[in-house]
Order: structure tokens, then C-alpha cells, then sequence
């Protein structure tokens, strides 16, 4: 069940551009709406890019960074964000770039960092938010599920969080031996009140949950419709892709022994700003199960943030 991983499937290092080891963005095949940018950033050294219709947030995965912006009426932003040590260390505070700005993502800390840019072609507002810098202390953290599909979500790109053009994004904790992204759901049509038409990128990052020994691994499914066939069935690793342009996907995997951690990144060209999903039928069922069942207490008692 691996027909359409190799133009869907994207293993780390595979998609590079300029400073960036990730970069998926409208030049990538049958990629529209989103874009993700992954940047390795030594003490001093940047990143520089010149936004057009593109908005982003910047989401540092390991340290920290100060993101510069010159904004499309000449006014210049500037915020530091203080990162995490890791995606497993709890949120981070964030920054919202409108379009048409010159964003700069710099290092100034004394060690690494890691730092993603998550974009989506912004042309719905004829007005264009304003820069923002969301703490940390804001990002709203949600249990979702119950039992072995228990995980944990940091909403800092949703729509009641962030004020943006069209980007939807959110990071994902599934803790060892969790299945998330469950039921198998989809959002590739406009269907007003019910679903909207998103495609969507998932950023993996993996770690042991004990000594740190092991090769850590996850797995992903996408599938399709008969009307529009798909089948992705990926493992990955940390600085993976999977691309989502259409189709049920789900679950996203974390075997015994091994932290699952994702990054999503949502856009499309519906002119309402909303994740609204629909389960497969065949499995959507599952929900009425969660009643009966606690959350994992590893995510309950604050083991993961």
C-alpha cells in the first residue's frame, strides 16, 4: 500500500532549497495553497525571504529565534521568540508574518535552533492582518480522544487563536503506542457548515520515550475516494513530509517505545477560514467509544505540555 508515496512522501533532506532542509511550496508538484520551510540555524546565521501573497508563522522547533518583518507599507516588526529546547519541552511562542512582507528569522542564542515557517497563499482579506507575536502562556493546549487514541494538541494557528488570511496550523503530542489523527477523517470539499476543502502538511519529529536509544519510526496513512484514488502508507522519521492534497488520512502511528510529535499546516481556497472535517464512515464510529474511557494518563497528568 505504497502506490503514491513517492510524489507524497517527502524523507528528510529530500526537499531542499537555498538555507532551507525542508521546503515544500507551490513549486512542489501538485501543491497549491501551502507552504512549509524548514530552517538549520547556527549561532548568527539567517534566513531571508520575501513574502508576496504568502503569509506565514514562524514556529521555532528548537530554540529560539528573532523574526524581523518589513511589512508591504514599509513598517518594520520585530519580535524574539524565546522557542523551546525541543517540540516534546511544551509551546512556543509564535509570530504571525502578513503577505507582501521581507521576513527574517535570526539566530542570536549561543546554540542551534530549528525553526519552521509555515505559509499559505493569503488573497482572501482585502485587508491584511498585522504582525503578531503569540506567548507561549496563549497558546490554548487541548486533550483530544481517549484511551489509545488519547494526544495532545497546541492550537496556536487556529482560527479562534490567530488572526490570519487563510492559514490554519497546530502541532500534535501522541504519546508512545497512540494512534492520533483518528478516525480517519477528510476536508477536501466545500460542503458549507460541514466541510471545507484544506489540503494539508504533516512535519514529523520522533524521539525514544526512555533512554534515548532505538531508531525512532512512525507511520502515516493517507487514502482516497473511488472518485479521486490515493494511497500513501509512509514511515517516517524525524524531518519527514507527508503531503495531503485530498482523501481520509489517518492514523498517524506512534509505536511502543517511541514520542510522536507533528506539525500541521492546513490552507485552501474556500473563502471561509475553518477546520471542518468529516470522519470515513467506515471508522467514524469510534468516537462513541471514547465516553467510556479515560484520557491516557500520561497526557492527563501534564507528563507532556
Amino acid at each position: 500500500m505504497t502506490g503514491d508515496n513517492a510524489r507524497w512522501v517527502w524523507p528528510d533532506g529530500s526537499a531542499t532549497e537555498g538555507g532551507f532542509r525542508v521546503s515544500i511550496t507551490d513549486a512542489t508538484p501538485g501543491w497549491r495553497h501551502t507552504s512549509l520551510r524548514v530552517a538549520e540555524l547556527a549561532p548568527g546565521e539567517q534566513v531571508a525571504v520575501d513574502l508576496g501573497e504568502t503569509e506565514v508563522v514562524v514556529v521555532p522547533l528548537r530554540g529560539g529565534c528573532v523574526v524581523s518583518a518589513v511589512d508591504g507599507g514599509g513598517e518594520r516588526h520585530e519580535a524574539e521568540l524565546a522557542g523551546r529546547a525541543d517540540v516534546f519541552a511544551g509551546p512556543t511562542d509564535v509570530a504571525y508574518v502578513p503577505r507582501g512582507s521581507q521576513l527574517t528569522a535570526r539566530n542570536d542564542g549561543s546554540g542551534p535552533a530549528r525553526v519552521a515557517l509555515c505559509g499559505a497563499t493569503a488573497t482572501k482579506r482585502a485587508t491584511t492582518p498585522p504582525f503578531r507575536h503569540l506567548a507561549a502562556a496563549d497558546v490554548p493546549v487541548e486533550l483530544r480522544g481517549a484511551g489509545t487514541a488519547s494526544r495532545l494538541v497546541r492550537n496556536f494557528g487556529v482560527p479562534d487563536v490567530l488572526d490570519a488570511d487563510s492559514i490554519i496550523a497546530c502541532e500534535v503530542i501522541t504519546p508512545a503506542g497512540n494512534w492520533s489523527s483518528y478516525p480517519p477523517h477528510k476536508h477536501d470539499e466545500e460542503r458549507p457548515g460541514a466541510e471545507t476543502e484544506l489540503e494539508e502538511i504533516y512535519y514529523f519529529e520522533l524521539r525514544t520515550d526512555a533512554d534515548g536509544s532505538g531508531d525512532p519510526i512512525a507511520y502515516q496513512r493517507v487514502y482516497g475516494t473511488a472518485e479521486r484514488p490515493l494511497d500513501v502508507l509512509a514511515e517516517v522519521r524525524t524531518g519527514d513530509v507527508v503531503l495531503v492534497p485530498h482523501g481520509w488520512h489517518g492514523p498517524a502511528m506512534a509505536p511502543p517505545g517511541y514520542d510522536l510529535y507533528y506539525l500541521n499546516v492546513m490552507a485552501g481556497p474556500g473563502a471561509t477560514r475553518a477546520w471542518l472535517i468529516c470522519d470515513d464512515p467506515a471508522h467514524g464510529w469510534v468516537r462513541g467509544t471514547w465516553d467510556g474511557q479515560s484520557v491516557d494518563p500520561r497526557l492527563a497528568s501534564g507528563g507532556y505540555r
